[in-house]
């Protein structure tokens, strides 16, 4: 897991988001709180664009109605489908499954227009809202193709899951409910859903296209980044606000955990990981690093009232009988099993309530980076950091794909905002809140 450092400067001595309060912007609609998007949300999202899409079908069927304009309008339905590949392919969606995606839209978009124009020669005119005009509805009909483009790159890891389908028919029933779906069209709505790829793109490009930053981040490393009430905060949150204001983008956070983030990474999951990352042989070994923007190591937390016991540095810690906690996955748990051979190791799956367990005695010390030392003996007052130096050094970055446009605008970016000691001031508010 982390490994809480100085800041570079020293410091010792930093969907349900897609879901409710959705403001729309250019696509992809964002809620005012920052949360993690889960990927039913982003599934949900989907979904209900496309439903809102088919929504609009009566109001077309309305104008085409009274100007006598034909449903079919290939001309028309080639150039939306052909938009939707143009607009997708920088974002990294392979093209054929979008074409038949937006195929698939304008059928039903077709369908719901015929049965209305059927109806309404049978038993006469009906729809009761004003008639407006086809231009003024396509501006919201091409709105929808890139909100439904974005929502689609944001959702593409759970639709190419196995169990896409399974999982998520009974959502699809809930969701696609407009006039017009049936539970074929469902089905096949979902299939060809199932059917999205992404192909490598550049990252800048990607990000520039969609307008989203996808921020991977773990949520339980404060002062880094913690989710709480659903909620997250922390410095590097506002950090990654801050990049994805520099590149033009809205961030997205994806959850992540110290254990899965290098596999999240290779699986393209998200742009970027932030919250408190250590730089280390392993990540960067499959990922490239930014300029480190903090500094600092382990040191040795445990109860104030066996302070002096764990005054001598990892001897003495490493002992029979003193039980060593600690969170799965990363640098905490790295370093613990290298490093300790007699005492007993603990571990705690969430690092949010682990320091609770070493003050109600269910464990003796932890060993984590400083900063979270700190950090944690401020929030609990029987906590104290017992070894005033530490037990090792490492930096903290953003990692990234090895992509060299991508970093060299990071650190293009991360560079003036270290001088202005952005990360420094960010993260000693935090650590005084």
């Amino acid at each position: 897991m982390p490994a809480q450092e100085k800041v570079v400067i020293s410091m010792c001595s930093w969907v349900r988001i897609l879901t409710l309060g959705w403001v729309l912007s250019s696509g992809v609609a964002f809620a005012e709180v920052t949360q993690f998007v889960t990927e039913d949300a982003a599934v949900e999202r989907v979904l209900e664009l496309a439903d809102q899409r088919l929504a609009v079908m009566p109001a077309v069927a309305a104008v085409k109605w009274q100007t006598h304009a034909p449903i079919y309008d290939p001309p028309r339905e080639n150039a939306v489908i052909q938009r939707a590949q143009d607009l997708g392919t920088p974002m990294g969606l392979v093209s054929d499954p979008v074409k038949r995606l937006f195929e698939l839209q304008v059928r039903l978009a077709r369908e719901v227009q015929g049965a209305l124009h059927e109806e309404w020669k049978a038993h006469g005119y009906s729809y009761s809202e004003p008639v407006t005009t086809l231009a003024a509805l396509r501006p919201r009909l091409d709105g929808l193709t890139i909100d439904v483009l974005q929502a689609i790159y944001l959702a593409a890891p759970a639709l190419q899951s196995d169990e896409f389908e399974a999982h998520y028919t009974a959502l699809a029933q809930h969701a696609l409910h407009s006039a017009g779906w049936n539970d074929q069209n469902r089905h096949d709505f979902l299939d060809v859903l199932h059917s999205v790829r992404k192909t490598s793109v550049p990252a800048l490009q990607r990000i520039a296209s969609s307008g989203l930053l996808r921020v991977g981040t773990t949520g339980d490393y404060a002062p880094f980044s913690l989710e709480a009430n659903g909620s997250l905060s922390g410095s590097d949150i506002e950090l990654a606000q801050k990049l994805a204001e520099q590149l033009h983008a809205r961030p997205v956070f994806i959850h992540t955990s110290w254990a899965s983030m290098l596999d999240d990474l290779g699986r393209g999951a998200f742009d970027l990981s932030m919250g408190g990352v250590s730089v280390t042989p392993a990540r960067q070994a499959q990922g490239a690093f930014s300029i480190p923007y903090v500094a600092g190591g382990k040191t040795i937390l445990a109860r104030c009232t066996d302070s002096r016991k764990f005054q001598g540095g990892l001897a003495s810690v490493d002992r029979p009988k003193v039980r060593v906690i600690v969170n799965p996955g990363g640098t905490n748990e790295q370093y613990v099993r290298s490093n300790v051979h007699h005492a007993r190791i603990v571990v705690y799956p969430d690092n949010r309530a682990i320091f609770d367990e070493i003050a109600a005695g269910r464990a003796d010390v932890m060993i984590t980076d400083d900063v979270e030392a700190e950090l944690q003996a401020r929030h609990h007052p029987g906590l104290c950091r017992t070894f005033s130096g530490t037990l090792t050094h490492a930096d903290k970055a953003i990692l990234m794909p090895r992509d060299p446009d991508f970093v060299k605008a990071v650190n293009e970016w991360l560079t003036p905002a270290i001088a202005a000691g952005e990360p420094a001031q960010l993260l000693k508010s935090y650590l005084e809140r």
